[in-house]
């Protein structure tokens, strides 16, 4: 049988001279509310994706300058892993939840008035700061708000809360921008209010953590220890080439569509975009455990994969092999991470295990940025078409270079 922790009591008259307790939810719809709102949270950084080519229709800035805006958003995201990365181990899970969300709510606001790029560039750091913080606490809090032999389906439901958000942003977008109104406004409209109905909730929710004291903002520095960092390695190359092609998809997918098949149609970039992030889920929670030590190879070959039918879709003006692009190499991205991730987890120190798994994600913020802006910088200098091949190109010699450390490490060992 069951049992959960018995939590302070929530309502009934305070005692003379204390504050009036909040009334809290249960523990397990606090658990599914913290879901909803990471998984809300998760959609405004994607939401703008779509709606990259009208902005730049308005505002005539180049494609190099849309990756540039596309890449704003992991400054801020680097940002909070540098420097609130341990911030809800001291203040509690929910006074960093909800910064989080206020800082979505102002990405919304900016991007309801962005009518010049300053305002753009400004909402995309501040969406950034939003999935930055919100990432890591969100997925602490979901394992502590669940039952004790439960945690592995917290993480399941952290990770499909993760990439569901991330998929959902552009396909909503897409679809409003091409069946309503407004396409630059509604989208924003109705993601605040969602955000206003999972900020009442997250600010109802019980603290699942002891508060030890308040916030001292302090530089995390990256560092990997001697004897896992061989496996870092192995894994962040990897990760490094499938995090690439989130941040390509997620920036230039639409252009893709549009300058080389000409195909303008909003719903159909926002489906395309989801599609990558709906392949990314299922390779994380169905295929990466089945595979065990092949998962990380597999994930690798499936990336090349990918970029082979990225070429020939950009080749040929196909939307079929892009699509099967977006799905073959979205699986190669799941599986590849999840894998790199578990890998580090098992070889880290255990006191070392968060700085390491930190270390992770800020590679995988830079490849999910930096690369992008060289294809937009690329695309203005020899052409979309060309750029998107060069760039394809090298994500297979780096997908290639980490199977090939692979098979060096396992005959090292």
């Amino acid at each position: 049988m069951r049992t959960r922790p018995r939590l302070p009591e929530t309502s009934g008259p305070p005692r003379f001279g204390e504050r009036p307790r909040r009334p809290a939810p249960p523990r397990g719809a606090a658990f599914w509310l913290v879901a909803l709102a990471f998984a809300v949270t998760m959609l405004g950084t994607t939401l703008p994706t779509p709606l990259y080519v009208l902005y730049q229709h308005r505002l005539g800035f180049s494609t190099a300058m849309t990756t540039v805006i596309f890449a704003a958003y992991a400054v801020g995201v680097l940002t909070a892993l540098v420097l609130f990365g341990r911030a809800s181990d001291v203040v509690g899970r929910r006074r960093t939840l909800l910064p989080g969300l206020a800082c979505a709510a102002l990405s919304g606001l900016l991007f309801l008035g962005a009518d010049n790029l300053p305002l753009l560039i400004a909402g995309r750091v501040l969406s950034g700061l939003s999935a930055g913080i919100f990432t890591g606490t969100a997925t602490a809090t979901l394992v502590d708000l669940a039952d004790a032999d439960d945690k592995e389906r917290a993480t399941l439901v952290a990770t499909a809360a993760n990439m569901g958000g991330l998929g959902a942003g552009p396909l909503l977008s897409g679809l409003l921008a091409q069946l309503a109104p407004m396409p630059l406004r509604l989208p924003f409209e109705v993601h605040l209010g969602m955000l206003t109905l999972v900020t009442v909730g997250v600010w109802l929710m019980p603290e699942p953590v002891k508060v030890t004291g308040q916030l001292r903002l302090s530089m995390t520095r990256p560092r990997v220890p001697e004897e896992a960092r061989a496996t870092f390695v192995r894994a962040s190359i990897a990760g490094f080439a499938g995090f690439s092609v989130l941040g390509l998809f997620t920036a230039v997918a639409p252009s893709f569509l549009g300058h080389l098949l000409h195909l303008h149609n909003a719903a159909l970039s926002g489906s395309v975009v989801c599609a990558v992030f709906a392949a990314s889920a299922i390779g994380q929670v169905t295929l990466v455990r089945p595979l065990g030590p092949a998962a990380l190879p597999v994930g690798c070959g499936l990336l090349i994969g990918g970029m082979a039918l990225l070429i020939a879709g950009l080749a040929a003006g196909s939307l079929v092999l892009l699509v099967g692009a977006a799905v073959t190499a979205g699986l190669g991205q799941g599986v590849s991470f999840r894998a790199g991730l578990t890998a580090i987890n098992a070889e880290a120190p255990s006191g070392q295990r968060a700085e390491i798994a930190s270390t992770y994600f800020i590679v995988l913020y830079v490849a999910i940025s930096l690369p992008v802006v060289g294809v937009g910088v690329m695309a203005d200098v020899v052409g979309l078409r060309t750029a998107g091949i060069g760039f394809s190109v090298a994500v297979s010699l780096l997908a290639s270079s980490a199977l090939t450390a692979l098979r060096r490490g396992r005959r090292e060992r």
